[in-house]
């Protein structure tokens, strides 16, 4: 039986809940722990979730070790929320896993490139406002 949308939705928005909430704490300890010189905290949250997702993806699309709502509630929410840099690094390996070199490096290239310009141009809306 498929699951109801709302279903979907509650377990998106758990999952999402707990994840930002380990992000913060995680990356706080770590950050405290080590000092201010270089982002640790998010580095460390980011390389976390992107061993997590390829464990758990590989682990439900190859080995079918969890049903549609586990991997909805870890990967699309805790994960999610925890870092969408996760979900960026498994879509740009799948790229690569199916030989699209040039797709995978526009993918990596133009989000690192975009997204910056992104954070700049927001900075100098809100400086102008």
């Amino acid at each position: 039986m498929a699951t109801l949308p709302r279903v979907r939705w509650i377990l998106v928005f758990i999952g999402g809940g707990l994840g930002s909430l380990l992000r913060f704490e995680l990356g706080g300890f770590v950050q405290s722990r080590i000092g201010p010189s270089f982002p640790w905290g998010t580095f460390s949250v980011n390389a976390l979730g992107c061993f997590a997702i390829g464990a758990l993806a590989t682990w439900f699309d190859e080995k079918g070790a969890a049903g549609s709502e586990t991997r909805l509630f870890l990967i699309a929410g805790l994960l999610g929320g925890f870092t969408t840099f996760s979900g960026f690094g498994l879509e740009t390996f799948r790229l690569l896993e199916e030989a699209r070199f040039l797709a995978a490096f526009g993918n990596a290239a133009g989000s690192v490139v975009v997204c910056l310009a992104a954070v700049a141009i927001g900075v100098a809306f809100a400086r102008a406002t």
